[in-house]
């Protein structure tokens, strides 16, 4: 069994991340927090917007920290939440700061999960499209 070496996400990498979450957010006239870690959960990147609402840079950072836990984006585990789904309990089980609103994406490279980027602060689904967008660009 050989073991391929993926390049970790690097500071440069977080760089670009928040630099396209905020080009997108401004393009649509949105004010946000964006929140960008590491594979182990550690913060390299954040920045708020001056004019974005201070609960922002919580949610960006909860919402990168659960797309990163559980390698989904954030967005598509919003009915899994509800009564009767899959992870009902979660968000009350642990003592983790996850939140399950659209805007939370893994970042992945070479098909490894190396990172996630969180944005809060415009409505979920745009964050959502402002984190794809960062994604996208780092591709």
């Amino acid at each position: 069994m050989s073991t391929t070496a993926v390049t970790p996400l690097t500071l440069q990498d977080a760089e670009v991340l928040v630099a396209a979450a905020h080009r997108a957010a401004e393009a649509a006239g949105a004010t946000v927090s964006v929140t960008v870690l590491d594979a182990g959960g550690h913060l390299l990147a954040f920045r708020r917007d001056d004019r974005a609402v201070l609960i922002s840079g919580e949610t960006s950072t909860r919402k990168a920290y659960t797309a990163l836990q559980l390698n989904a984006p954030t967005a598509d585990l919003v009915e899994a939440v509800q009564p009767g789904g899959l992870f009902h309990t979660l968000p009350t089980a642990l003592d983790r700061p996850l939140l399950f609103i659209a805007g939370g994406v893994p970042v992945h490279r070479d098909g490894r999960l190396i990172g996630a980027i969180g944005v809060g602060g415009g409505a979920p689904e745009q964050d959502h499209a402002f984190a794809e967008a960062a994604v996208d660009a780092l591709a």
